[in-house]
């Protein structure tokens, strides 16, 4: 299992602040499970998988990409973009 926080429009969106799900071999596998397990949206109407697709990605703290494998990994964190400095 992989501990999934969300961060700002993505935790709105998820209507989760965290969660436990299955392992995946890559986060583009992740990324593409967590949109189709949610159907919520932001309060500008963005719906998850819209935010998913402008957000970055921590795994168990140090940035990660699509391609990258997630073995070994207990945390991913889902940061939209933020406003400000």
């Amino acid at each position: 299992m992989i501990e999934v926080h969300y961060f700002a429009a993505a935790r709105q969106a998820a209507g989760v602040a965290c969660e436990q799900v299955p392992a995946t071999a890559t986060l583009g596998e992740l990324v593409r499970y967590l949109g189709n397990a949610h159907d919520g949206a932001t309060a500008a109407g963005m719906h998850f998988p819209e935010v998913l697709a402008r957000c970055s990605f921590l795994a168990d703290g140090v940035a990660a990409h699509t391609q990258d494998s997630l073995a070994g990994v207990a945390r991913v964190d889902v940061l939209p973009p933020f406003a400000g400095g």
